[in-house]
């Protein structure tokens, strides 16, 4: 008879972003879309929050900066290992303990992707000071991917942020910016030259890829975590980068045309899960 052959182990992705109790963002978002992509998602919370901070009058925060260092002793201790990293919001004295973690815990041929999770519409968000983008930087250099968006890139490269009036040249010397930092892939998001079109540029140091979608009236708070949550999982699945962003921004058009008017502190992310799991099959 046969003998069934068994399935390969999923890849294990580690996020480290803080976990927003409510508000359907970073880690909340991270963790059911890197899981519906087939990869084991494993956590590492950088802060927690009773809300995200868009929108909602207050909020509590829990630094957990402290605890990075324990948990990876534990983790070395134990012979855990990730095959990527994937950093969102976190703070600048988070940069060192991060970088340490993923050296101490990289399986062969790790991927280090990040979000720089930091600013968007010209401006940093709130608690964010002026000398945080060049910490920020230091976690881009050696990075496999990074996903800013063009106030994030701008910020990153000690740059005025442009949002738009912009030529390819002005994008793509950016990106050439951002490669310049350390950055082994870009992507580029909230690029647009048509004001019907919004998509991302995508570069491998060589060649300068751009996908688009139509533009949508609406904004919706975490649709960037969103992205930057379907693209590591594509990611690990084996599609490319372009073909990873695509996908990434394919599920966030969905959510957001999913998301009723009355919700306002996020996007119906899970009401595109579907779309997931079924390109990814």
């Amino acid at each position: 008879m046969p003998q069934n052959t068994p399935a390969a182990a999923p890849k294990r992705l580690l996020t480290i972003q803080d976990v927003s109790c409510v508000g359907q963002c970073s880690a909340t978002v991270a963790l059911p879309l890197v899981s519906a992509c087939g990869v084991e998602c494993a956590v590492l919370p950088s802060a927690v929050l009773s809300n995200h901070t868009g929108g909602f009058p207050s909020w509590t925060f829990r630094d957990l900066t402290d605890e990075m260092p324990r948990v990876e002793a534990e983790w070395v201790k134990q012979g855990i290992r990730f095959d990527a990293f994937y950093t969102g919001y976190v703070c600048g004295p988070q940069i060192d303990p991060i970088l340490s973690i993923m050296d101490s815990c990289a399986a062969p041929g790790a991927l280090r992707i990040v979000d720089p999770a930091m600013a968007d519409n010209g401006k940093l968000y709130a608690g964010f000071g002026p000398d945080f983008p060049a910490q920020m930087a230091r976690l881009c250099k050696g990075a496999d991917f990074v996903l800013p968006n063009l106030t994030e890139a701008a910020f990153l490269l000690g740059r005025e942020p442009v949002l738009d009036g912009y030529d390819r040249a002005f994008v793509e010397d950016t990106v050439a910016g951002l490669h310049a930092l350390g950055a082994k892939n870009v992507v580029l998001t909230g690029v647009s030259f048509d004001p019907a079109l919004l998509g991302t540029a995508v570069s491998d140091g060589s060649t300068v890829r751009y996908d688009f979608n139509p533009r949508l009236a609406r904004m919706a708070h975490g649709t960037g975590d969103v992205f930057a949550s379907v693209f590591a999982g594509a990611v690990l699945r084996g599609l490319d980068a372009l073909e990873a962003a695509a996908l990434a921004a394919d599920v966030v058009c969905a959510a957001i045309e999913a998301t009723p008017d009355s919700h306002w502190y996020g996007v119906s992310f899970e009401r595109a899960i579907p779309l997931v799991a079924e390109r990814l099959r």
